[in-house]
This record gives C-alpha cells, structure tokens and sequence, in this order.
C-alpha cells in the first residue's frame, strides 16, 4: 500500500471521526430539546446506543470504499483525533450551520404541516357542530319520548 493511500484512508477515518461527533452531537441535543416526560427522552440511552452502531458501520463502510476493509491500527487514534477535532474545532460551526438549516428548512415545513393538520381540524369540528346543530331536535324529541315511556305511574 502506498503512502499516498495510507495518507487518504487516515483523512477518511478523521472524516468519520468528525462525523461520529457531529452526529452524537446531534443526538444529545434533540434529547436536549425533548421535554422532561418526552418518549424520546425516555429512551435516550437506546437512541445513543443506536447511534454509536451506526457511526460504526459507517466508518466501516468508508474503510470498506477506502482500503476494501483493511483495518489498521491507528484507524481508532484517527478516529479519536476526528472526534476531538470536532470538539474543538468544528463543534461551532456544525453548530451555526445547523441552526440555519432549522430555520430556514425545518421551522418552514413543520409550520405547513401543522397549518394543514389545523385546518383539517378545523374543518372537521366545522362539520361536526352543523350536525350536531341539525340533530338537535331530533335528540330533543328522542330524550322527550324517552324519559316519558319509562317514567313510573306513581310519579
């Protein structure tokens, strides 16, 4: 194996180092985000374990792309080295970049789909009332001719 390869598979494993971060990063802070009784804060631990699995099977996989598998000693220390890069380095601006994509991405679309759920809601409590208003003297004249046939004579 040449040195040049060498050289790119260690940039690929600070890669996956930095994306181990990044990603963790963004699983500790949407825990974060959830609320105390939140089904996602109850099950964080089972959400970070999942995580680590699938940063490990991705950085296989770039190892499999890179070196067909080939696993060298230093692929951990690379790793270690792109996880503490992200922490001190990168941690910022993954961070900033992140926020931007949550405005101008995320906020937009989760506001058209809970404009669209309002609306259906909406229009559904709409429709249910003008039965309901419809109804309303039939279910007058039904508790009226009910109460009277099962009233006791001695009343």
């Amino acid at each position: 194996m040449s040195l040049s390869v060498q050289f790119l598979s260690l940039l690929a494993m600070i890669g996956t180092g930095i994306g181990a971060g990044a990603f963790m990063d963004l699983i500790g802070t949407g825990v974060d985000a959830t609320g105390k009784k939140s089904i996602i804060r109850k099950y964080a631990v089972p959400l970070e374990v999942i995580g680590w699995i699938l940063i490990g099977c991705a950085s296989f996989y770039v190892l499999f792309i890179v070196r067909d598998g080939a696993w060298r000693m230093y692929d951990p220390v690379a790793q270690i080295c792109g996880l503490l890069l992200y922490a001190s380095i990168f941690h910022r601006p993954f961070r900033f970049f992140g926020r931007i994509l949550n405005m101008l991405i995320i906020k937009p679309i989760w506001f058209i789909i809970m404009l669209v759920v309002k609306m259906i809601s909406f229009i559904v409590k709409l429709i249910v009332r003008i039965v309901r208003f419809l109804l309303s003297p039939f279910i007058f004249l039904y508790n009226k001719v009910y109460n009277s046939l099962f009233k006791s004579v001695e009343e």
